[in-house]
């Protein structure tokens, strides 16, 4: 079994609502001719009809042997409408879920969108998802319109979280800093890594993963530059008293509870994320069908590891059955 937990769709009524509320973002054309999002005037990310497309989706996925897609509406999910909105947003995109899912239900699963900016609609919202609708998960980005997820205004949502330990996957956003990444298509490439590694880093010196431990993160792009960073980390623990103030052991020990999910597809950079949290907290990922993910080197960048079939296994699907929620 192949179980792709990175992986993106999104309801053709979601792209009216964004050109219709998302202030910060329009529609254009690249230079090839593909219908681009930007976000204040920078390349954001270009449309693919997969994104769309259920047949089309499930075509690639029988190309290359990919049993399930565990969707999620990536980067700006929700939280391009305003506070008052996103819930109906949320709900709109997490019905279209379960609607796909109910149709196809062994090839389809999927992680909720949450209203992060309306405290107690994102309580119900989670109760709903999970309960109504059955889903598997949440996704959350790195940051919510610039703010921190250690915010305190989101700590009734993670405590709850944990309390039903969730399987939460961060995916990335652009940083708050926007300007920097504006040229080049930098805010995909670079900022989504740079800002899940900041939105990891702040949620470990804040003590969120010691005292909230039963939430289980899944980090999207192999968690940015974590894993590479594990000794530093532990070294800022070691030098600043700020970074030991809410956490009472390095920070690795906490990092390597986590799951890293592989999409980087560069075989020194997931030998290295092996190494530091070992194959039983890695799960496969594609970001299909944006431009930088790839279905295809999702499977083969996997069966390239020198890993045990057991180990294969578990990256492919068995780590995921562990922690996604209602497979019953």
């Amino acid at each position: 079994m192949r179980w792709d937990l990175h992986t993106h769709y999104y309801p053709q009524s979601y792209f009216r609502l964004i050109e219709e509320i998302g202030d910060a973002f329009s529609f254009g054309k690249s230079p090839t001719g593909q219908t681009i999002i930007r976000f204040r005037g920078a390349r954001f990310f270009g449309i693919t009809p997969p994104m769309t497309d259920p047949e089309k989706r499930l075509e690639d996925m029988d190309r290359v042997g990919i049993d399930v897609e565990v969707l999620s509406l990536s980067t700006p999910n929700v939280y391009f409408a305003p506070p008052e909105r996103q819930a109906e947003v949320a709900r709109l995109t997490n019905d279209a879920y379960a609607e796909l899912i109910a149709r196809h239900p062994k090839r389809f699963k999927g992680f909720a969108s949450i209203p992060m900016d309306d405290a107690d609609a994102a309580l119900r919202e989670l109760d709903r998802a999970l309960g109504e609708l059955r889903l598997q998960g949440v996704v959350v980005l790195s940051n919510v319109n610039g703010r921190a997820l250690t915010e305190p205004r989101y700590r009734p949502f993670l405590e709850e979280c944990d309390r039903r330990g969730v399987c939460v996957f961060v995916h990335p956003m652009i940083p708050a800093n926007a300007e920097a990444f504006s040229e080049y298509v930098l805010g995909p490439i670079i900022g989504f890594p740079f800002d899940t590694t900041l939105a990891v880093a702040r949620l470990c010196y804040a003590g969120v993963f010691k005292q909230l431990p039963r939430i289980r993160w899944i980090l999207g792009h192999l968690g940015g530059a974590v894993p590479y960073l594990f000794e530093r980390l532990d070294n800022g623990w070691r030098d600043f008293a700020e970074c030991r103030a809410n956490i009472d052991e390095l920070p690795s020990v906490y990092l390597k509870r986590l799951y890293y999910d592989t999409v980087s597809f560069s075989r020194p950079s997931l030998e290295l994320a092996l190494a530091q949290v070992g194959a039983d907290h890695l799960v496969m990922g594609s970001d299909y069908p944006h431009l930088l993910g790839s279905i295809e080197r999702s499977v083969s960048s996997i069966e390239a590891l020198d890993v045990s079939k057991e180990q294969r296994d578990g990256i492919f699907a068995g780590n995921a059955a562990r922690i996604l929620a209602n497979l019953a």
